[in-house]
């Protein structure tokens, strides 16, 4: 990932491409291949797969756990982001007298059950002013009626990253009541763990963590269990799913085991385990080290020709986006697509990321190129 050997060996579909989309969809290193490979085996054992399915899923809580930074019972799967924060809506059970606190910068799906509640909450807009999201302002918004504060740690849209302490802090001593829910989705796998003290943490599996679709990692620490328990049919997550009783009542596993309603999706949690492992063998500090310089430099790059990003890559607080505006963007995003050089368009708007598997090569590939479109 780091070497242009294991570049090869481990990353073959990126020969002769610029891939920097990985905040989009990443490219996985041939371990998940062969690790959907066993799945397909096991699956062609019929029900005698299933205890090697099972031991996945629990080697795959095993070693999400060393990425979050929990135990093993603290970490728990379910298919998607949205599916999971539409469970944690289940859990709280906000009702109108209840405040939420969701900022602009943030994926519809940390945003949008508290839209669609039947008695809907009061929300608040925490907005970002150049592309950065200030305390100051998130001061005002906060009070004892607030019961969730929603924010990502590193935002899909321009990369800008929170300031993760001083906002904790800042949440715990102004709304004493409120639940702190974290999407890492484009952090973790990336960045090192930043996040101690949050209630929930809700991450993807098919972007930075060099997995696929279907996937999502769910956190929950022990001392938020009770208080994150969805309110979900289903029976994974039942205690007496087939006991004599179960048509009277259902006793729910609390905490992250709740958002496990249903049978897990097998072949992503084979394919998680094999690119959490994969991670971990290559050392995010050592994936940071190596692809925040190659960030910098396209951050000072692309200021270089004259565009001002959507937010200000910054050295201590960094992350793998960056993202910028321009009036001709489908022009340039075609025109880097006709030189095999993959990144994000949408609504104007293009975004490139920077893993571990890219090289200075790449950014001055696109550098280059973006200039001569320019």
């Amino acid at each position: 990932m780091l070497t242009p050997q294991s570049r090869q060996q481990d990353f073959p579909a990126l020969a002769g491409i610029t891939y920097l989309n990985t905040a989009a969809e990443s490219i996985p290193p041939e371990c998940v291949g062969h690790a959907l490979h066993q799945y397909s085996e096991d699956k062609l054992r019929g029900m005698k797969g299933r205890d090697a399915h099972f031991a996945q899923v629990e080697a795959c809580r095993e070693t999400s756990a060393r990425h979050l930074g929990l135990t093993p019972g603290e970490v728990s799967f379910c298919s998607c982001s949205s599916e999971a924060y539409n469970l944690l809506a289940s859990a709280l059970e906000l009702d109108s007298a209840a405040e939420v606190v969701v900022n602009n910068l943030d994926f519809p799906a940390g945003v949008t059950p508290w839209l669609r509640a039947k008695t809907p909450p009061v929300l608040k807009l925490w907005e970002a002013r150049d592309g950065s999201l200030s305390l100051e302002d998130l001061k005002g918004l906060l009070n004892e009626r607030t019961r969730l504060v929603q924010i990502s740690l590193v935002s899909f849209y321009n990369g800008h990253r929170i300031q993760w302490t001083a906002f904790r802090d800042l949440v715990r001593r102004m709304a004493p009541n409120a639940v702190i829910a974290v999407d890492l989705t484009q952090a973790l796998g990336r960045i090192s763990p930043d996040w101690e003290g949050a209630d929930i943490l809700i991450s993807s599996t098919h972007k930075w963590t060099l997995g696929v679709h279907g996937g999502c990692i769910i956190g929950v620490p022990e001392a938020a269990s009770e208080r994150l328990t969805t309110r979900a049919g289903g029976w994974l997550h039942i205690q007496n799913a087939f006991d004599e009783n179960r048509f009277q009542t259902a006793h729910t596993k609390t905490g992250a085991a709740s958002f496990s309603v249903g049978m897990p999706n097998f072949a992503a949690l084979y394919a998680l385990n094999a690119s959490l492992r994969y991670l971990q063998e290559t050392g995010i500090a050592n994936i940071e080290a190596h692809a925040n310089p190659l960030a910098a430099t396209a951050e000072s790059g692309v200021r270089a020709l004259g565009i001002t990003p959507l937010c200000n890559w910054e050295p201590a607080n960094p992350t793998g986006i960056i993202a910028f505006k321009h009036p001709r963007s489908v022009e340039l995003h075609a025109a880097l697509e006709r030189e095999n050089i993959h990144v994000m368009h949408n609504a104007g708007r293009i975004r490139i990321a920077v893993h571990g598997y890219n090289t200075a090569q790449d950014i001055q590939r696109f550098l280059s190129v973006l200039a001569n479109l320019l």
